[in-house]
């Protein structure tokens, strides 16, 4: 289900190149959210019955989740605070497959606190985006495959991705000795500095501010433009969500980094087929 060896490769964009660390290739079950359930992977679960989580319609991590619960066995019941006619009638992306996997759904406004309403002794509950201290675990594995590549190559690496929670930025900077980099994509940086510092209050993580201030899921023409680029150039599919703007960020900043760049590429493809519907549907007069 998860490979265990880290690919890295090397990409020119925009006429800078830097390395890409490929956690969208670790199989079905990538990206993040592979690092931040790899704990529970190998954990034993004989004493419950079903997982309870929350969050968004279109989340990765509720995808992820509705996999690993099928792996093993699980009833999954997931909670989110809005879901649109649309996508009730005609299910797409990571909803859609979550659902094929068996999640059950509950639409509630106040979603965390009626998530933990429908939990027992027997249910695991996960948080919102897998923001909790067992995804640690996984990113100890993480850090320990970008310094043996990082040796093997004679390298120091800056290292750059993109933030939600800041779960994975914080539990990697713990855990690396390279300088790690992030920008906010959900709340800004005052709300991912809190984020970062609950999961660790002596967190190195170095937040830098995005090129313009975007609420999360923005349609934003100069967001698909660079996504767009970024898959021409490189020949990489990114997630169009965090990666756009984390790549803004990077031009914005790049006087920043004093050693050569390792982007973490954190999976969400699925998440694709939602959003760019979203976008061909806003801009079919300017998007081909």
């Amino acid at each position: 289900m998860i490979e265990t060896k880290a690919k890295i490769d090397k990409i020119e964009f925009s006429g800078f190149e830097f390395y890409l660390l490929r956690d969208d290739l670790l199989g079905e079950f990538n990206g993040n959210k592979a690092r931040k359930l790899a704990y529970l992977l190998q954990a034993d679960l004989s004493k419950f019955n079903k997982i309870v989580s929350f969050g968004s319609s279109q989340s990765n991590a509720m995808y992820s989740i509705s996999v690993f619960a099928k792996l093993k066995g699980l009833e999954f019941e997931y909670v989110m605070s809005h879901l649109s006619s649309n996508l009730a009638t005609n299910p797409v992306g990571n909803f859609k497959f979550a659902l094929e996997n068996g999640m059950k759904i509950f639409v509630e406004e106040n979603r965390r606190e009626f998530a933990l309403s429908l939990c027992d002794e027997k249910t695991l509950f996960i948080e919102e985006g897998v923001a909790q201290p067992q995804a640690e675990f996984g990113f100890i594995k993480q850090a320990r495959d970008i310094e043996e590549f990082a040796r093997q190559n004679l390298l120091k690496f800056d290292i750059f991705l993109p933030s939600g929670t800041g779960t994975s930025a914080a539990y990697l900077a713990k855990h690396t000795k390279f300088d790690v980099f992030t920008t906010p994509c959900v709340g800004d940086e005052t709300f991912l500095k809190e984020q970062i510092q609950n999961l660790d209050p002596l967190s190195k993580v170095k937040i830098l501010p995005p090129s313009k201030k975007y609420h999360f899921g923005d349609l934003k023409l100069e967001l698909f433009k660079i996504w767009h680029e970024l898959k021409e150039q490189s020949g990489v599919e990114f997630d169009l969500i965090y990666d756009p703007v984390g790549f803004l960020t990077l031009l914005k900043n790049f006087d920043k980094f004093k050693n050569p760049l390792l982007y973490i590429h954190q999976g969400g493809l699925i998440g694709n087929i939602s959003q760019l519907q979203r976008y061909k549907y806003k801009f079919k007069d300017e998007i081909v």
